[in-house]
């Protein structure tokens, strides 16, 4: 015999009957949430704000300005290091010798605009005006050569002197007369001194000479890496023999002053507080201490809640952005770091301070 099945109207009713369980369920769960809240709200105090964030801080990827070889690494891992304090530096075998061989033409250069800002030396005035009167005394004698010849010719009708020596004697006479010029012009040149364009020319390659000179030494000095700030080594990223470039980092910094809170507010507690709020700040690690803080930076901009967030009350819809530095003076905050933000409220009825 075939087995009974049950009738449609049984199995309605059963799944009517496990509908309402669920549901009665669903309601005892909603409720128990909700006075659950109400509870948390009743313990609440209305004068404080806690808010939940992350220690931050700010970080330097260090490199070197040129491209060299490096030959010492003087740091570590988790060294703590000074403003100023030299971290690494490079090979400076082939720097120096370009910056000596620069440093050689800077001092020739120099040398050139001045001697050409002092001018002739008066011995050398004193040489072109000895030259202009032996030029003097050649012309005067080939003039008289000149002259003698041909007064004898005329006399002579020709006959005792070639017309051939006369030529000769006229001929010297303008060698004479251009000598006489030369020397001359080379007195007034001694005289006058060099002209302004040939010092400014050497004055301006005197110039391209300092900056070459000027840029390797800068180079030089760039070949130590020193830190730019009070900060721990957080990485160690090239070794001595490596060969380094403006784009590769060598170190990792970590600046421990100052550190900061990243943090969301409500839009409903943005009223409350204020830029330089005083904080108290505290973490698991530390459980029983608090650290000092104040609000030094509120967003002007909404955004979704992080998900690093992890209230229940911040997750849902938009919040602020704000940062609570924080006063850490045996450096034992670590980044990343989940802490707990107090905030002391005014009443509305007193204001600020």
């Amino acid at each position: 015999m075939a087995p009974l099945r049950p009738s449609a109207p049984s199995s309605r009713k059963k799944a009517l009957v496990a509908g309402i369980v669920v549901l009665s369920l669903i309601a005892v769960l909603a409720g128990a949430i909700l006075l659950g809240r109400l509870w948390e709200d009743s313990k609440k105090d209305p004068n404080q704000l806690v808010l939940f964030g992350n220690v931050d801080l700010r970080q330097v990827e260090l490199a070197f300005n040129n491209s060299e070889r490096i030959a010492e690494v003087l740091v570590e891992e988790g060294d703590k290091v000074a403003r100023g304090q030299i971290l690494a530096r490079l090979d400076t075998g082939r720097l120096k010798s370009q910056a000596a061989a620069v440093e050689a033409e800077v001092d020739a250069q120099r040398a050139s605009v001045h001697r050409l800002h002092n001018g002739s030396r008066p011995e050398e005035i004193a040489q072109a005006q000895a030259n202009v009167a032996l030029a003097t005394a050649d012309q005067v004698n080939a003039d008289l050569q000149w002259k003698r010849l041909t007064a004898l010719a005329g006399l002579t009708s020709g006959r005792a002197i070639s017309q051939q020596d006369i030529d000769n004697a006229k001929a010297a006479l303008d060698t004479a007369q251009a000598r006489l010029a030369v020397a001359q012009k080379g007195l007034d040149l001694s005289t006058i001194g060099p002209r302004s364009e040939d010092i400014a020319q050497a004055e301006a390659l005197l110039r391209f000479n300092q900056a070459q000179l000027d840029l390797l030494q800068r180079e030089l000095a760039d070949a130590d890496l020193v830190s730019p700030c009070d900060a721990v080594v957080r990485s160690r990223l090239l070794e001595p023999g490596e060969m380094i470039s403006p784009q590769k980092p060598v170190f990792d910094l970590s600046i421990s002053d100052p550190k900061w809170i990243r943090t969301y507010v409500s839009e409903r507690d943005l009223g409350k507080i204020h830029t330089g709020m005083k904080a108290s700040i505290s973490t698991d690690s530390f459980p029983g201490r608090t650290f000092p803080g104040w609000i030094g930076f509120i967003s002007s901009v909404a955004e979704f809640t992080p998900k690093a967030v992890q209230t229940v009350e911040l997750r849902p819809g938009l919040v602020y952005e704000i940062r609570v530095f924080a006063k850490d003076l045996q450096d034992e905050m670590r980044l990343g770091m989940p802490v707990t933000v107090n905030l002391e409220l005014v009443p509305a009825s007193k204001g600020r301070p």
